[in-house]
């Protein structure tokens, strides 16, 4: 009887609260498409799915034309359009040429004097951009989209809108993951029953793996951009750098649990956000507290939600001289949620809030028209004076090494509007020989404080927040360090830099984004051998496509030199006479395609070194390569490793459900790549253990990714001779035992999983006295006697490679690792496998981030890379996701050995 009760009051409160009055006593145009004639639904009655979304603002440019215009910015991985809607009154849209012309003119003071920018800041509009749903299941933002386009083009008699309209141009981005949102969506859809369920256990509610919350190779897209890796990302960072809109929000959802977030954000700030941007935040923050108020909406501000990561939607456009924001709204992630209070609201509400928060902005937007571009104009203005005065003046990215890294990280800069130039000659920065082609970024440009940002090493938190992340974990609280604290993209890359001091003044070009040098050959047609040096992205991406090509492939197990050239361990060797006649054609396509540099012989001598025919040359096979998918592998993980071997790459990999490899036919695969997890491998995979071990020991290589090494090592598989590490204590030996396979890594929100705890409770009797003279032995009292190293938030660290093992051929003697987490691993013995990366000592193991001291001491010296033989296969445990994001470039020569290399080791 209860539940039945529970039942119709369920029913009945959805029924009162499924449609919303989003803006009480509103008039409206007729003339103006409403999402109920347009789509048959009130806005927040249904989740409108993006084919509703577009055919929603393609009515309303259809009806207004002279007021709407859409910009099919870019289209996702599976196809689907991502729009910008630009909406203003007839006089505004009349000049969007002049008015975009006029903004990118403000954007350099160079090619403008003060007296210029005064009129072009008495001229122009405030630009606006609402992005909504970067997060696919974070619903409510999109039709909020849609209610505020709607609102801004049909409220008459409404001064507010009429100052919006004649002060801003306003941008809306009603679905940043249009992916992601249509996977909710089905996945809601196939779910629903009768009425909505309020209920957060219900199914509807419940979203399979791997949830609509990342794209299509399910990256979490806000923490992408900076890095670029998704056509998303990029699209819209071309976007904003053709516009610069002034202000930028991030409409978001958080727990049901919540109720509201806006600006200003919690500490830590960024340094490089200038007071002006801060001074900002509070215009914003009390515009909308005055109309939550007036609806009667709880929120909270300067909580939980940082602005120090530059990788969020919040944070990157700061950076170019916006204000940047956060929104986070309680999501009930259907249409009904009751909170655990036992209160319920409905979709609609969630939608009511976020079209108020919107319209609240554009509104502090208009009435702060001027003081906004006056901002914008004096940040890129001061930018350029503090580049020319500070110490840092000029960055030099040395092409060396990895050059295709160097390269790529040029246009990625590039690319954020950023000016990159290329060395035509070899040139001295600060004492060191930089090599032709390098590439110099002076600090003298309007984006000097992004400069700064990426580029800069590291990036400092305030003291006193830092003192009080020290004093929570003392007192075993989690921290409030939100995400990653290392990102410097040189160290990312594993790019050599230069901070130069002074300007310097060698010729070269300016780099144009997307334009990537092409490979080359060098000695024409050769009769004998086509070389290609291994250790360069560019070389992997050629060993990829040549395996597509079905081309015969050696590689050297050694350095050899040969003419006089010195060709590292790892590089490929394709004969003349072992290829199909079309050989020649064929590498010269894949020089171009790759960028790889290759070199063609017409002898096999060899000066120095092993020889073509040697033992030492490995005959590479062309693998099949699969990778454990869905639950309980972390879909962030699964989804960036397939997306760096197929798309950075051009590899493809068969994705195998966890369940299924109880009876998958293993052995028509080379590698298995075991990503992290979320819970449980073990007990997911159950009697596939034995199975894959056979398939091992029978020639397989096996790849464990974070803690699918520690699955890998663990009781239950016991293919790694691997120990995961206990707190080291007082400087100690630190103990060790089978290791759990969870590792205990921190998730991309910035949550901390649980401190994991070992010792067991006592039985209950007597324990031997102790006496307490004074307050030290309390505390030390207190502690547990076995005890997980605290959990680390992203940092970079150093590592050094064995580059004469065949997993670290052609690698640099170090590369640099996202470690973030509380796994630390025991070395391996030597007689069981290799440790062939290897992390610094404490003084130089920290490259980038925030680390706790007793975690660098301990980490010191720890593997990062092992390698350990199974029968005749091969089992290498990366003890930290070498992939993580997509974006740690320098770790990819080491996996790329293990997947397309490794099986040519299995003999």
């Amino acid at each position: 009887m209860r539940f039945f009760t529970l039942l119709v009051l369920a029913c009945s409160l959805f029924a009162q609260k499924k449609t919303v009055d989003m803006w009480p006593g509103a008039q409206y145009d007729p003339a103006i498409p409403t999402i109920k004639k347009t789509l048959g639904y009130e806005p927040g009655e249904r989740i409108a799915p993006h084919a509703h979304l577009m055919k929603y603002f393609e009515a309303l440019a259809a009806a207004q034309p002279n007021r709407v215009k859409l910009l099919e910015y870019t289209k996702s991985w599976e196809g689907r359009k991502l729009i910008i809607a630009i909406i203003g009154n007839d006089a505004n849209m009349k000049r969007l040429p002049e008015i975009q012309a006029g903004i990118k003119k403000l954007a350099d003071p160079r090619k403008s004097n003060d007296a210029e920018a005064q009129k072009l800041i008495a001229s122009l509009p405030a630009t606006v951009m609402l992005s909504y749903n970067v997060h696919g299941n974070e619903i409510s933002g999109s039709d909020a989209a849609m209610a505020t386009a709607y609102h801004l083009l049909a409220a008459k008699n409404d001064k507010v809108v009429d100052s919006i309209l004649a002060n801003t141009l306003v941008m809306i981005d009603p679905t940043q993951n249009p992916d992601g949102r249509d996977r909710f969506v089905h996945n809601f859809e196939i779910a629903e029953g009768l009425e909505p369920v309020a209920n957060p256990l219900a199914a509807e509610h419940a979203e399979p793996w791997p949830g609509g919350r990342t794209n299509h190779y399910m990256f979490d897209m806000n923490r992408d951009w900076f890095a670029m890796t998704q056509p998303e990302t990029r699209g819209r960072i071309k976007t904003l750098l053709d516009w610069y809109p002034l202000v930028f929000v991030d409409l978001h959802e958080m727990g049901g649990d919540s109720t509201y977030y806006f600006a200003p954000e919690a500490v830590p700030y960024n340094p490089h956000i200038v007071k002006e941007q801060r001074d900002g935040l509070y215009w914003f923050g009390k515009n909308n507290a005055k109309w939550f108020d007036q609806f009667g909406f709880r929120y909270f501000t300067r909580e939980v939600f940082d602005a120090f990561y530059p990788g969020y939607g919040a944070s990157w456009p700061i950076y170019y001289g916006s204000i940047a924001m956060t929104y986070e709204n309680a999501s009930a992630r259907g249409l009904l949620w009751e909170k655990s209070d036992g209160t319920v609201f409905s979709f609609a509400q969630s939608v009511q809030k976020h079209f108020v928060a919107s319209v609240s902005t554009c509104e502090t937007a208009a009435a702060n028209r001027k003081a906004l571009l006056e901002n914008f104009w004096n940040y890129r203005k001061t930018a350029i004076e503090e580049g020319k005065i500070e110490s840092s003046k000029e960055y030099v990215l040395l092409r060396q090494g990895d050059t295709t890294a160097a390269d790529k990280l040029a246009d990625i800069l590039a690319a954020q509007g950023i000016e990159v130039r290329k060395s035509k000659d070899a040139f001295m920065a600060e004492g060191t020989q930089a090599p032709a082609g390098s590439y110099l970024i002076s600090a003298a440009q309007p984006m000097k404080r992004m400069i700064r940002t990426l580029l800069d090493p590291d990036t400092k938190m305030e003291e006193d927040f830092l003192k009080e992340q020290e004093r929570r974990r003392k007192k075993k609280q989690r921290d409030e360090i939100y995400d990653v604290t290392g990102w410097s993209l040189p160290i990312q890359f594993n790019v050599k830099q230069v901070i130069s001091k002074s300007a310097i003044t060698a010729p070269g070009d300016m780099v144009l984004p997307g334009k990537m040098p092409p490979g080359k050959i060098e000695g024409g047609k050769a009769t004998v051998a086509y070389l290609v040096p291994w250790g360069t992205q560019a070389s992997a991406k050629f060993l990829a496509e040549a395996f597509k090509a079905d081309l015969k492939i050696l590689s050297a197990g050694k350095t050899f030199t040969q003419s006089g050239r010195k060709y590292p361990n790892g590089t490929l060797i394709l004969q003349v006479k072992e290829n199909p006649d079309t050989i020649h054609d064929t590498v010269a396509k894949l020089a171009i395609s790759s960028g790889a540099d290759i070199i063609a012989t017409n002898s096999s001598w060899v000066d120095e070194g092993p020889n073509y025919g040697s033992n030492n040359t490995i005959s590479l096979k062309r693998p099949n390569v699969a990778i454990v998918w869905d639950t309980p592998v972390s879909s962030q993980s699964a989804g960036a490793t397939a997306f760096v071997l197929e798309r950075q790459y051009g590899y493809p990999v068969t994705r195998l459900r966890a369940r299924s490899l109880g009876f998958v036919d293993l052995s028509k695969f080379h590698v298995l790549i075991v990503p992290e997890s979320q819970g449980s491998l073990a007990g997911e995979l159950g009697r596939a253990i034995p199975r894959i071990k056979d398939w091992v020991a029978a020639g397989g290589v096996i790849i464990g990714l974070g803690n699918g090494t520690g699955f890998l090592a663990s009781g239950q598989v016991g293919l790694l001779p691997l120990s995961q590490e206990l707190l080291a204590k007082d400087g100690g030996s630190a103990s060790s035992g089978p290791v759990a396979e969870a590792g205990g890594r921190r998730v991309a929100t910035g949550t901390t999983p649980p401190q994991a705890a070992t010792s067991g409770l006592g039985d209950g009797g007597p324990v031997a006295g102790k006496i307490f003279t004074k307050e030290e032995d309390y505390l030390k009292a207190i502690q547990s006697d076995r005890e997980m190293p605290d959990d680390v938030a992203g940092v970079l660290c150093k590592a050094k490679v064995d580059t004469e093992s065949w997993i670290g051929a052609g690698s640099q003697e170090t590369v640099n690792a996202l470690v973030n987490g509380r796994a630390i691993y025991s070395p391996i013995k030597i007689d069981r496998g290799i440790n062939a990366a290897v992390y610094s000592g404490p003084t130089d193991l920290l490259q980038s981030g925030y680390m706790w001291d007793e975690n660098k001491k301990q980490l010191a010296y720890k593997p990062l890379l092992v390698v350990s033989r199974e029968g005749r296969g091969v089992v290498v445990g990366f003890t930290t996701d070498p992939n993580y994001r997509g974006y740690i470039d320098g770790m990819n020569l080491l996996f790329l050995n293990a997947v397309l290399r490794g099986p040519g080791v299995v003999r």
